[in-house]
């Protein structure tokens, strides 16, 4: 990770463009373009395997081999002596091309390619899950219906390797299969930077023994094949693999091309019925990432991307654990959808048979996810599908207590009769969550403001504050589509992060700024709190901050660095801010002035799918729908005329409470009643306020698509769809709105329509009852064009997160004027307890309900570790992989430690992961004080 300086981006230069002629028919391409996508230009397919548009050439396969003729130093047009690959060759003037279409030399090498590629490649088409699907298939049949060798004249014996091996938890490689094209090598080192599989060996190997069974005294040779370097797979006398995991034979023992001693894996079989073999336990010593970056099966991580290589195989060779033997392309069902997990906005595609969505894939959308999506878009999508799915209406028994089924028109009205009680009384908190579509986030705004007559809603389930909610006034609400887009990170020149870690928070935004830096179009620096392997592969200026602090260092960057600064003032350069900067007071307001000092674009990177859309739709306490003020006469008179209101009824018109008030106000009686929609109380900053104030309000009623926490207090519980059961639109961080269509036919109905039959029997009429009313009435409004505020305000009340009652007296927040390493007393003796500020976020793959019910996916997450600051460490006498433990009043946390990527003074911890749920055992939060001491083990 360097410093690096962006510079004014210079005029573009003019483009060089060519002419050539492919199969007699002239072209004219840009100077540099491949021969083959000069070919699709005018509608020749060249037949491929290795090449893909968004990897670098690689010419592995030789499958798109054509005549080429080109002009010599004397003007003469000569054709090269042999076919050449048209996915490495680019287009020169002059150049003759013919293809397979009007050549026979580029048609019998590329017959030839083919028949040398089906030498080792296996018959068994049949139950390959490829198959149907298949390039390697298809193109095969293509060159026999032209006249290509249709028999194998290959008489020996094909080469076999045990299968499948398990290369992580998720994925599995039939090395039979493999063809060798090195499309998942390369995009695994060019797209995420995560080289965790890779081709190794050379040729077809041989025996570490003779025929006579005596051992070689060359040691043997393992074969090429591609996979993760494993010391037993790939014949390795590895001494130090003894009694590790996987291991079956003695210290150091041998093995014949993987054939023995490999542990058996009985959860996946082979064609055969044989069961699948376990590999990349045995990584060797000293290689992997380091003990910090281990899985939780016990492999070095891969990648929150490596499903994208299953996709991009263009033969059966990877395959997913859990749609192995599943289907066939021919049995599915797809339709085109978006993301549910993250504010991305990436494309997918969900595939179904028989009503069971039984994978997903990426989609491709050039200006979002390209063709890539995170490991947990594709994988992780069984957790609406579990045993505790709501499916019928419950409501809770007065003689019991119990929740019991009962019928949609008990429950609307028990639900109807309650609310209008709990307004009467004293008015009731909406609490949506932020995983609503647009058109279920317009339902709750209008639900809130013209049934229930508050402006007493909030959508933010994380770390929330007024300062925040100044910020998506000025800065966001209402602004559409903006200047900051994908394709215009590439060119950005200089982007900075602040609170916000784009590997784990918004993957297709990482990967976007990877290939940005790797193109030159930009260069990154972020402040954070901690050292991360997205940093590293974004090769990222740090500009490391102790907890709390950011707000110190943002206004110092002036100073501390004038480079950056200087850069942030170039043309394109952006400002990037994700949700967790409302978790430091002043940040968003430092962040908004450093924007306006360098001219820098803006913009907000919320984590959930629903956050951008729900500010949009009016889901917080000071905002109506279109970016509107709820304080502004004007505004309140434009959505009064859009939403119908008759006359003499007005919309409320102070700001209502937020999340943190809302649950106070229930705790203390203020408010009688509540609807909560998707919240995990994990994710609030403070869940002992949200369980007294849950179970002390009066009357509550939930909308959800599963039985969470929040159910123990519900009244009434209305089951919803999830996004896999309904159409509707999500807006991603861009503000680029993101329809998508129903994959699957469901009686479950949508907030929108639950919203909607509330309303009706509480005798209004919310006019949600199609997407196409919505959708009218939305346009017809349009988004808010009068005054918005010019800067971002905070106000003289707002303390910090977890101040005063909301959090306990052990987990207070450090000041943010004092730096964390003065925090810690340097005459505390090693071994015992050090205070320390605290630092955390979530990691993609975590704890979180939308990745329950998926364990090969879970099994992938990266291992739970502390990041202890190296003097705390010295302090401690603490070594790397030791158990520590991080303490307050409220609970203890253990897990094994990992030295330094943090500031002296802090520890970092992953907020909602397995053994770390921050918020509810720590009673803690970001920058708050903890205590670190050594512990005796790690809790298993």
């Amino acid at each position: 990770m360097t410093q690096t300086t962006a510079t004014t981006p210079a005029s573009e230069p003019a483009v060089e463009m060519v002419s050539i002629t492919i199969d007699g028919m002239p072209v004219t391409v840009e100077k540099g373009t491949l021969l083959i996508r000069a070919a699709e230009k005018v509608g020749v397919r060249i037949p491929r395997f290795c090449d893909h548009p968004l990897l670098a050439p690689s010419a592995s396969c030789r499958q798109c081999l054509v005549e080429v003729a080109m002009p010599g130093r004397d003007g003469v047009v000569r054709p090269m002596p042999k076919p050449q690959p048209s996915c490495a060759m680019t287009a020169m003037e002059g150049m003759e091309i013919s293809t397979q279409a009007t050549s026979a030399v580029a048609a019998k090498a590329q017959a030839g390619t083919m028949e040398f590629l089906l030498v080792n490649h296996p018959l068994d088409c049949p139950v390959c899950d490829k198959g149907g699907e298949c390039p390697l298939q298809n193109q095969a049949l293509e060159l026999m219906a032209s006249g290509a060798q249709s028999a194998t004249r290959f008489t020996d014996v094909k080469r076999t390797f045990p299968k499948p091996l398990r290369l992580t938890s998720n994925i599995l490689l039939d090395r039979d299969r493999c063809i060798l094209c090195q499309r998942c090598v390369r995009f695994a080192d060019q797209i995420p930077g995560d080289p965790f599989i890779a081709l190794q060996g050379r040729g077809g190997g041989h025996p570490c023994v003779d025929m006579d069974g005596r051992a070689e005294h060359s040691g043997g040779l393992y074969s090429e094949q591609v996979g993760r370097f494993d010391t037993q797979v790939l014949d390795f006398h590895d001494p130090h693999h003894a009694g590790q995991p996987g291991d079956t034979g003695q210290a150091g023992q041998q093995t014949i091309r993987g054939a023995h001693g490999l542990a058996g894996d009985g959860s996946a079989t082979g064609p055969g019925g044989d069961p699948a073999v376990v590999g990349g336990l045995a990584a060797g010593p000293g290689l992997g990432h380091g003990a910090e970056e281990l899985d939780v099966s016990g492999r070095p991580f891969a990648s929150y991307f490596s499903g994208n290589i299953i996709q991009i195989c263009p033969v059966g060779a990877l395959t997913s654990a859990r749609y192995r033997f599943r289907a066939r392309p021919t049995d599915l069902v797809s339709t085109d959808s978006v993301t549910e997990h993250d504010a991305s906005g990436s494309a997918i595609r969900v595939d179904m048979r028989r009503g069971v969505v039984l994978r997903r894939l990426a989609g491709d959308d050039p200006e979002v996810n390209e063709e890539w999506i995170t490991d947990k878009d594709r994988f992780a999508f069984p957790w609406s599908s579990q045993e505790d799915r709501l499916t019928v209406p419950l409501v809770r028994e007065e003689d019991t207590g119990e929740l019991v089924p009962t019928s949609w028109s008990d429950a609307l009205d028990v639900a109807a009769r309650g609310l209008s009680q709990a307004v009467a009384d004293g008015g009731v908190g909406l609490l949506p969550g932020a995983r609503l579509t647009l058109e279920d986030g317009w339902a709750w705004s209008r639900f809130a403001r013209a049934v229930l007559g508050t402006n007493d809603i909030d959508q933010r389930v994380r770390d929330h504050s007024a300062e925040e909610e100044s910020f998506l006034t000025a800065r966001v609400a209402g602004t559409g589509l903006g200047a900051v887009t994908y394709r215009s990170l590439e060119t950005a020149g200089q982007v900075l992060l602040v609170a916000l870690e784009p590997e784990d928070e918004c993957g297709a935004l990482f990967l976007r700024l990877r290939k940005g830096v790797r193109s030159g179009g930009v260069a990154v620096a972020t402040v954070a709190t901690s050292l991360t392997r997205g940093t590293r592969k974004l090769d990222a200026t740090v500009v490391l901050s102790a907890p709390g602090q950011e707000t110190r260092v943002v206004e110092g960057l002036s100073t501390s660095h004038p480079g950056l600064v200087e850069a942030l003032s170039s043309e394109g350069a952006t400002i990037l801010v994700g949700e967790r900067a409302a978790a430091v007071p002043g940040l968003l307001t430092a962040v908004d002035t450093l924007a306006r000092a360098t001219s820098a674009r803006l913009a907000w990177v919320p984590r959930r799918s629903g956050e951008r859309g729900g500010v949009e739709a009016g889901l917080l306490p000071g905002l109506l729908p279109g970016g509107r003020p709820v304080d502004d006469t004007a505004a309140r008179a434009q959505v009064e005329q859009a939403w119908g209101l008759e006359q003499g009824h007005h919309l409320p018109c102070a700001p209502g409470r937020d999340t943190r008030a809302i649950l106070s106000a229930l705790e203390d009686g203020s408010l009688k009643g509540a609807v909560v929609g998707g919240v995990d109380l994990r994710d609030l900053p403070d869940p002992g306020l949200a369980d007294r104030g849950l179970s002390g309000a009066g009357f509550l009623v939930q909308l959800e698509v599963r039985r969470t926490e929040v159910s123990r207090y519900a009244d009434v519980v209305l089951p919803v769809a999830p996004a896999v059961e309904k159409n509707g639109t999500f807006v991603n961080w861009e503000g680029r709105v993101r329809p998508f269509g129903q994959a699957h036919v469901s009686r479950a109905r949508t907030d929108r329509q639950v919203l909607g039959m509330l309303a009706a029997e509480m005798g209004s009429d919310l006019g949600v009852d199609s997407l196409e009313a919505v959708h009218a009435t939305y346009a017809e409004l349009g988004l808010w064009d009068g005054v918005r505020p010019d800067t971002v305000s905070v106000p003289e009340t707002q303390g910090r997160p977890g101040d005063g009652a909301s959090r306990s007296s052990s987990a207070s927040s450090a000041p943010a004027a004092v730096d964390a390493a003065d925090q810690v007393s340097a005459d505390v003796a090693p071994g015992n307890a050090l205070p320390a500020v605290l630092a955390t976020h979530k990691p993609m793959l975590d704890a979180g309900r939308l990745l329950e019910g998926e364990p090969f996916l879970a099994a992938t997450a990266m291992r739970p570790v502390a990041r202890v600051g190296a003097d705390l460490a010295a302090g401690l006498g603490l070594v790397g992989g030791e158990p520590v433990t991080v303490s307050t009043e409220a609970g203890a946390v253990t897990l094994p430690a990992v030295v330094g990527g943090v500031a002296d003074g802090s520890v970092w911890l992953p907020e909602c992961s397995a053994g770390s749920v921050v918020h509810q055992t720590l009673a803690a939060g970001h920058g708050s004080y903890v205590s670190v001491s050594t512990s005796a083990e790690v809790p298993r």
